[in-house]
């Protein structure tokens, strides 16, 4: 069943993923969870009330969990999703390397990403994640916004071949997009925009919301920018970069809850390597962090509104 929330409501895009698991499973009877101990906070116990059976609880051991969920999803005998923390995923890594060279199509969530998890601290913090999994050949890398893009994402990942990762975060944010809203890989979303945009925005995730608060208070001092979703990070749309960022005059900002290395600043850079009166400020977490309100940490580490504020102003 497609996506049933309410414009503005406020869900964590950890708990839309429990939501469209469930309704794969009702759906499919191949599809099957596997969790690191983790399914209350990842809210793959969804699953659980469709049919306990097709539940697999790792516990505490991140590279079993890959490697059952690579098992079973072996031949195409079940469309697996594992899930578990995204930072904890970094143990798994071998794991996922020899996945790829098996041809495996296995499906991977990891939540509280960033450090918009705030109090939770820096041990919990998922902050290379992106990097890792875009390292992966032919890995598709989801960063869905929203609740909807969230159910969106899951469901587009259960087709897809090869691995995917889906990128949660912990927060509840409110729904910016409306149930019937159509997505697909490779295709960015434009959330803010105008005729006269001086300033392309590029964010995801949290970071998105800190771009359309940051476009609010640029608009009250004549300043329009433009805010992009780009839904995948790894296919980025690069059509839809290019040509909005030549739009805005070829000032890109980009924002993301993750380190400057290998997100999504980067694979932004890339699609504009070759793109001439092109500059590009990218704004990531700019240091180890620490425990906080996660209000707080965004602006602590240079990805919260106010920053975007000031990048704007200064391209």
């Amino acid at each position: 069943s497609p996506p049933a929330y309410t414009l503005g409501d406020k869900v964590a895009t950890r708990q839309a993923y429990g939501s469209a698991l469930a309704k794969l499973a009702q759906g499919h009877n191949r599809v099957v969870a596997l969790d690191g101990d983790m399914k209350n906070s990842t809210f793959s116990q969804n699953l659980l009330k469709v049919d306990k059976d097709r539940f697999i609880e790792c516990f505490i051991c991140e590279q079993n969990l890959i490697g059952v969920g690579i098992g079973v999803a072996c031949r195409d005998r079940t469309i697996a999703f594992a899930s578990t923390f995204a930072c904890f995923l970094s143990r798994a890594f071998d794991n996922l390397r020899m996945g790829v060279i098996s041809q495996t199509n296995l499906n991977v969530m990891g939540s509280h990403c960033g450090v918009s998890i705030g109090e939770d601290g820096p041990s919990q913090m998922a902050l290379e994640d992106l990097a890792m999994f875009q390292s992966l050949p032919g890995c598709t890398v989801f960063y869905p916004t929203d609740a909807v893009a969230m159910e969106r994402a899951t469901e587009l990942a259960a087709n897809t071949r090869g691995i995917t990762f889906i990128r949660a975060s912990r927060p509840a944010l409110p729904v910016i997009y409306k149930n019937e809203e159509q997505f697909q890989i490779g295709k960015a979303k434009i959330v803010k925009q105008s005729a006269n945009d001086q300033v392309l925005v590029i964010g995801a995730g949290v970071t998105l919301y800190e771009a359309v608060k940051a476009a609010e208070q640029l608009a009250a001092t004549g300043v329009n920018i433009r805010v992009m979703d780009p839904f995948t990070i790894k296919p980025l749309d690069w059509a839809a970069v290019q040509n909005h960022s030549a739009a805005c005059g070829g000032r890109v900002v980009t924002v993301e809850d993750h380190y400057p290395e290998g997100g999504l600043g980067d694979a932004v850079l890339a699609s504009l390597a070759t793109v001439r009166n092109t500059v590009v400020k990218k704004l990531a977490v700019n240091a180890v962090p620490r425990s906080g309100p996660p209000a707080e940490l965004l602006e602590m580490f240079g990805i919260s509104a106010s920053h975007i504020v000031r990048a704007c102003n200064d391209i």
